[in-house]
Protein backbone atom coordinates (compact mmCIF):
# COMPACT_ATOMS: atom_id res chain seq x y z
CA UNK A 1 0.00 0.00 0.00
CA UNK A 2 1.20 3.58 -0.50
CA UNK A 3 1.57 6.01 2.06
CA UNK A 4 -0.19 9.03 1.48
CA UNK A 5 0.98 11.67 -0.35
CA UNK A 6 3.86 8.72 -1.75
CA UNK A 7 6.11 9.08 0.88
CA UNK A 8 6.37 5.58 2.07
CA UNK A 9 5.82 1.90 1.23
CA UNK A 10 5.80 -1.08 3.69
CA UNK A 11 4.88 -4.80 3.15
CA UNK A 12 1.06 -5.77 4.17
CA UNK A 13 2.46 -8.85 5.79
CA UNK A 14 5.11 -7.07 7.68
CA UNK A 15 1.93 -4.85 9.39
CA UNK A 16 0.27 -7.40 9.97
CA UNK A 17 2.68 -8.84 12.32
CA UNK A 18 3.93 -5.98 13.81
CA UNK A 19 0.83 -4.20 14.44
CA UNK A 20 -1.90 -6.51 15.55
CA UNK A 21 -4.36 -4.29 17.09
CA UNK A 22 -4.40 -6.16 20.59
CA UNK A 23 -1.19 -7.21 20.89
CA UNK A 24 1.03 -6.88 23.93
CA UNK A 25 3.91 -6.02 22.54
CA UNK A 26 3.75 -4.06 19.79
CA UNK A 27 6.57 -3.06 17.04
CA UNK A 28 7.32 -1.19 14.03
CA UNK A 29 9.73 -2.23 11.35
CA UNK A 30 9.10 0.14 8.62
CA UNK A 31 11.40 0.42 5.56
CA UNK A 32 11.08 4.01 3.32
CA UNK A 33 12.10 4.23 0.15
CA UNK A 34 13.03 7.17 -1.28
CA UNK A 35 10.01 9.93 -1.04
CA UNK A 36 8.04 10.59 -4.67
CA UNK A 37 6.00 13.81 -3.38
CA UNK A 38 2.97 15.02 -4.85
CA UNK A 39 0.98 17.96 -5.14
CA UNK A 40 -0.44 19.37 -1.58
CA UNK A 41 -3.01 21.46 -3.62
CA UNK A 42 -6.70 20.37 -3.08
CA UNK A 43 -8.24 22.03 -5.82
CA UNK A 44 -7.11 23.68 -9.27
CA UNK A 45 -5.25 26.85 -8.41
CA UNK A 46 -6.44 26.64 -4.54
CA UNK A 47 -4.15 27.04 -1.62
CA UNK A 48 -1.46 24.06 -0.92
CA UNK A 49 -2.81 21.93 1.87
CA UNK A 50 -0.46 21.44 4.97
CA UNK A 51 1.67 18.88 5.45
CA UNK A 52 1.19 15.92 7.68
CA UNK A 53 3.09 15.51 11.22
CA UNK A 54 4.97 12.42 11.99
CA UNK A 55 2.10 11.18 13.79
CA UNK A 56 -0.31 11.56 11.54
CA UNK A 57 1.76 10.03 8.90
CA UNK A 58 2.32 6.91 11.08
CA UNK A 59 -1.95 6.41 11.96
CA UNK A 60 -2.83 7.05 7.91
CA UNK A 61 0.17 4.88 6.65
CA UNK A 62 -1.15 2.05 9.61
CA UNK A 63 -4.95 2.48 9.95
CA UNK A 64 -6.08 1.04 6.61
CA UNK A 65 -4.61 -2.09 7.40
CA UNK A 66 -5.63 -2.75 10.97
CA UNK A 67 -9.18 -1.79 10.20
CA UNK A 68 -9.18 -4.52 7.73
CA UNK A 69 -8.16 -6.78 10.34
CA UNK A 70 -10.64 -5.81 12.71
CA UNK A 71 -13.83 -5.08 10.72
CA UNK A 72 -15.84 -5.07 14.06
CA UNK A 73 -13.51 -2.72 15.83
CA UNK A 74 -14.66 1.29 16.50
CA UNK A 75 -12.66 3.81 14.41
CA UNK A 76 -12.07 5.50 17.41
CA UNK A 77 -10.38 2.04 19.23
CA UNK A 78 -8.33 1.83 16.63
CA UNK A 79 -7.12 5.66 16.10
CA UNK A 80 -6.87 5.04 20.63
CA UNK A 81 -4.64 2.13 19.94
CA UNK A 82 -2.23 3.58 17.30
CA UNK A 83 -1.55 6.13 19.65
CA UNK A 84 -0.86 3.95 22.00
CA UNK A 85 1.22 2.01 19.96
CA UNK A 86 3.43 4.97 18.98
CA UNK A 87 3.91 6.37 22.16
CA UNK A 88 5.78 3.00 22.56
CA UNK A 89 8.09 3.40 20.00
CA UNK A 90 11.45 4.04 19.97
CA UNK A 91 13.16 6.86 18.05
CA UNK A 92 14.59 4.82 15.68
CA UNK A 93 11.15 3.17 15.03
CA UNK A 94 9.54 6.46 14.69
CA UNK A 95 12.83 8.25 12.17
CA UNK A 96 11.15 7.04 8.79
CA UNK A 97 7.92 8.64 10.08
CA UNK A 98 9.38 12.09 11.36
CA UNK A 99 11.68 11.53 8.09
CA UNK A 100 8.39 12.11 5.54
CA UNK A 101 6.88 14.48 7.58
CA UNK A 102 9.89 16.76 7.23
CA UNK A 103 10.50 15.93 3.90
CA UNK A 104 6.65 17.02 3.01
CA UNK A 105 7.41 20.18 4.98
CA UNK A 106 9.89 20.67 2.53
CA UNK A 107 7.74 20.45 -0.60
CA UNK A 108 4.74 22.28 1.24
CA UNK A 109 7.24 25.07 1.20
CA UNK A 110 8.05 24.83 -2.79
CA UNK A 111 4.06 24.48 -3.47
CA UNK A 112 3.73 27.59 -0.91
CA UNK A 113 5.92 30.14 -2.93
CA UNK A 114 4.13 28.83 -6.30
CA UNK A 115 1.03 29.52 -5.42
CA UNK A 116 1.70 32.76 -3.64
CA UNK A 117 3.48 33.98 -6.78
CA UNK A 118 0.70 33.50 -9.30
CA UNK A 119 -1.42 35.52 -6.63
CA UNK A 120 -3.04 39.41 -7.60
CA UNK A 121 -2.09 41.76 -4.99
CA UNK A 122 -5.92 42.00 -4.11
CA UNK A 123 -5.73 38.35 -3.78
CA UNK A 124 -2.09 38.61 -1.94
CA UNK A 125 -4.30 41.33 0.45
CA UNK A 126 -7.15 38.89 1.20
CA UNK A 127 -4.79 35.88 1.55
CA UNK A 128 -2.82 37.97 4.88
CA UNK A 129 -6.60 39.12 5.82
CA UNK A 130 -7.62 35.64 6.00
CA UNK A 131 -4.22 34.74 7.88
CA UNK A 132 -4.84 37.33 10.65
CA UNK A 133 -8.46 36.12 11.13
CA UNK A 134 -7.94 32.55 11.49
CA UNK A 135 -4.70 33.63 13.93
CA UNK A 136 -7.40 35.99 15.85
CA UNK A 137 -9.91 33.47 16.31
CA UNK A 138 -7.32 30.76 17.35
CA UNK A 139 -6.35 33.32 20.06
CA UNK A 140 -9.88 33.97 21.34
CA UNK A 141 -10.52 30.12 21.64
CA UNK A 142 -7.32 30.09 23.59
CA UNK A 143 -8.22 32.58 26.10
CA UNK A 144 -11.77 31.35 26.02
CA UNK A 145 -10.13 28.08 27.62
CA UNK A 146 -7.72 30.05 29.88
CA UNK A 147 -10.80 31.66 31.14
CA UNK A 148 -12.70 28.62 32.41
CA UNK A 149 -9.86 27.29 33.64
CA UNK A 150 -9.44 30.60 35.96
CA UNK A 151 -13.06 30.31 36.70
CA UNK A 152 -14.24 33.44 35.47
CA UNK A 153 -18.09 34.02 36.22
CA UNK A 154 -20.23 33.24 32.45
CA UNK A 155 -21.75 36.57 31.41
CA UNK A 156 -25.53 37.53 32.85
CA UNK A 157 -28.00 36.26 30.51
CA UNK A 158 -30.34 38.24 28.70
CA UNK A 159 -34.42 38.07 29.40
CA UNK A 160 -34.87 35.91 25.86
CA UNK A 161 -31.65 34.02 26.25
CA UNK A 162 -33.57 32.70 29.67
CA UNK A 163 -36.81 32.22 27.70
CA UNK A 164 -34.61 30.28 24.98
CA UNK A 165 -32.88 27.97 27.43
CA UNK A 166 -36.87 27.05 29.21
CA UNK A 167 -38.22 26.29 25.92
CA UNK A 168 -35.63 25.33 23.47
CA UNK A 169 -37.04 21.62 23.88
CA UNK A 170 -40.37 22.02 23.07
CA UNK A 171 -40.15 24.81 20.51
CA UNK A 172 -41.16 23.95 16.64
CA UNK A 173 -38.59 22.73 14.33
CA UNK A 174 -36.25 19.97 13.11
CA UNK A 175 -33.08 22.26 13.29
CA UNK A 176 -31.25 24.72 15.18
CA UNK A 177 -32.24 27.50 12.83
CA UNK A 178 -35.94 26.95 12.62
CA UNK A 179 -36.54 26.00 16.68
CA UNK A 180 -34.66 29.78 16.81
CA UNK A 181 -36.89 31.64 14.50
CA UNK A 182 -40.29 30.06 16.35
CA UNK A 183 -39.21 30.94 19.93
CA UNK A 184 -38.08 34.68 18.38
CA UNK A 185 -41.81 34.48 17.27
CA UNK A 186 -43.49 33.09 20.43
CA UNK A 187 -41.38 35.97 22.47
CA UNK A 188 -42.35 39.16 20.20
CA UNK A 189 -46.19 37.66 20.76
CA UNK A 190 -45.95 37.66 24.79
CA UNK A 191 -47.38 40.55 26.60
CA UNK A 192 -45.47 42.37 28.99
CA UNK A 193 -46.80 40.78 31.97
CA UNK A 194 -45.76 37.39 30.26
CA UNK A 195 -42.01 38.81 29.60
CA UNK A 196 -42.25 40.80 33.77
CA UNK A 197 -40.53 37.35 35.01
CA UNK A 198 -37.99 36.71 32.47
CA UNK A 199 -36.64 40.55 32.69
CA UNK A 200 -36.76 40.03 36.56
CA UNK A 201 -34.85 37.47 36.24
CA UNK A 202 -32.51 38.84 33.73
CA UNK A 203 -32.10 41.49 36.45
CA UNK A 204 -31.09 39.12 39.25
CA UNK A 205 -28.40 37.14 36.87
CA UNK A 206 -26.89 41.03 36.40
CA UNK A 207 -27.12 41.05 39.91
CA UNK A 208 -25.62 37.73 40.44
CA UNK A 209 -22.34 38.88 37.80
CA UNK A 210 -21.46 41.59 39.27
CA UNK A 211 -20.62 40.03 42.96
CA UNK A 212 -18.99 37.63 41.22
CA UNK A 213 -17.14 39.49 38.81
CA UNK A 214 -15.68 41.96 41.13
CA UNK A 215 -14.28 38.83 43.64
CA UNK A 216 -12.90 37.31 40.50
CA UNK A 217 -11.22 40.34 38.96
CA UNK A 218 -9.86 40.87 43.19
CA UNK A 219 -8.63 37.58 42.91
CA UNK A 220 -6.78 38.17 39.41
CA UNK A 221 -4.90 40.76 40.74
CA UNK A 222 -4.04 39.05 43.59
CA UNK A 223 -2.18 36.25 41.74
CA UNK A 224 -0.86 38.40 39.57
CA UNK A 225 -3.14 38.32 36.40
CA UNK A 226 -4.14 42.15 36.09
CA UNK A 227 -4.62 41.62 31.99
CA UNK A 228 -7.30 39.45 32.80
CA UNK A 229 -9.13 42.33 34.68
CA UNK A 230 -10.94 45.12 32.83
CA UNK A 231 -9.26 48.06 32.27
CA UNK A 232 -11.78 50.37 34.40
CA UNK A 233 -12.33 47.72 36.75
CA UNK A 234 -7.91 47.53 37.57
CA UNK A 235 -7.93 51.17 37.99
CA UNK A 236 -10.98 51.18 40.93
CA UNK A 237 -9.40 47.93 42.46
CA UNK A 238 -6.20 49.36 43.00
CA UNK A 239 -7.07 52.83 43.83
CA UNK A 240 -8.98 50.87 46.59
CA UNK A 241 -5.96 48.71 47.18
CA UNK A 242 -3.58 51.91 47.89
CA UNK A 243 -6.39 53.99 49.87
CA UNK A 244 -6.65 50.64 52.13
CA UNK A 245 -2.59 50.71 52.10
CA UNK A 246 -2.56 54.69 53.27
CA UNK A 247 -5.35 54.23 55.73
CA UNK A 248 -3.43 51.41 58.02
CA UNK A 249 0.01 53.17 57.11
CA UNK A 250 -1.79 56.12 59.13
CA UNK A 251 -3.32 54.79 61.82
CA UNK A 252 0.00 52.98 62.38
CA UNK A 253 1.77 56.37 62.26
CA UNK A 254 -0.64 57.53 64.40
CA UNK A 255 -0.40 55.28 67.53
CA UNK A 256 3.64 55.06 67.33
CA UNK A 257 2.95 59.24 68.04
CA UNK A 258 0.12 58.86 70.75
CA UNK A 259 1.87 59.41 74.36
CA UNK A 260 1.61 56.16 76.63
CA UNK A 261 -0.77 56.03 79.15
CA UNK A 262 0.72 57.35 82.45
CA UNK A 263 0.68 54.78 85.01
CA UNK A 264 -0.74 55.15 88.76
CA UNK A 265 2.43 56.09 90.36
CA UNK A 266 3.34 58.58 88.01
CA UNK A 267 -0.03 60.19 88.84
CA UNK A 268 0.23 60.37 92.41
CA UNK A 269 4.13 61.68 92.00
CA UNK A 270 2.21 64.30 89.66
CA UNK A 271 -0.95 65.31 92.31
CA UNK A 272 1.96 65.39 95.20
CA UNK A 273 4.22 67.92 92.94
CA UNK A 274 1.07 70.20 92.61
CA UNK A 275 -0.13 70.09 96.29
CA UNK A 276 3.54 71.36 97.63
Amino acid sequence: MMAPFGLMSVGANLLAKSLALFSSASVVRCSCVAPVLKSFSTTTGGPPKRPLTAYITYVKEMHPNISRQNPGVKNVDIVRKLAQQWKMLTPEQKQPFQDASLASKEQYKLEVEKYKAQLSPAQTAALAIEKRQKVAKRKAIRRKKELNSLGKPKRPRSAFNIFMSEHFEEAKGNNMQTKMKSLRDDWERFSATQKQMYIQLAEDDKVRYKNEIKSWEEHMIEIGREDLVRRKERRAIKANATKDRKQKSKVTVLKAKAPKKKTETAVKKTVKSAKK
